[in-house]
């Protein structure tokens, strides 16, 4: 692109300085001049006409080049980063999917454990009632032989005052 806006302006440049010279330089009378420099400046605008389309459709078509290949470049990229996003995606699916069974595993774990609690405390409760029937059961036998050491002695002491 500075080539071309170069040429452009050497172009022009070129152009003005053999306008220049033209007049400076011309033998010719007035009217013949002006109408000389007419056509010489009809000629010059054709060429900067010309020379103008001709670096606007280059531009045009690099245009379109470098357009060409950003497209590429930004398929290319996005196809990559879809890869990516995709294996990041299956990745977290599958941690997610491995915290589901840890999180199963640790509920099943969790019940049983409530399950042997609970039936370790069953068991605790019936041995506490068996014991404690069975202490009561003393008492009360110790509480019968008790009254009948009393009634005995109650006896013996109304026997022993007659």
């Amino acid at each position: 692109m500075p080539n071309t806006r170069n040429n452009i302006l050497a172009f022009l440049s070129g152009a003005a300085i053999r306008a220049g010279l033209g007049l400076l330089y011309a033998p010719e009378k007035g009217e013949k001049t002006r109408k000389l420099i007419g056509e010489e400046a009809d000629k010059t605008k054709d060429k900067v006409k010309k020379q103008w389309d001709k670096t606007s459709d280059e531009l045009n078509k690099s245009a379109r080049k470098t357009i060409a290949e950003l497209e590429k470049k930004m398929d290319h990229t996005v196809l990559v980063a879809g890869d990516k996003a995709e294996g990041i995606i299956t990745s977290l699916q599958k941690k997610l999917n491995e915290l589901r069974e840890q999180s199963h595993k640790l509920h099943e774990e969790g019940d049983a454990a409530i399950e042997k609690a609970e039936d370790e405390i069953k068991k605790g409760a019936e041995k506490a009632k068996e014991a404690t029937g069975k202490s009561e059961q003393k008492v009360d036998k110790n509480i019968d032989k008790a009254q009948e050491g009393l009634e005995k002695t109650k006896d013996k002491i109304k026997s022993s005052k007659k």
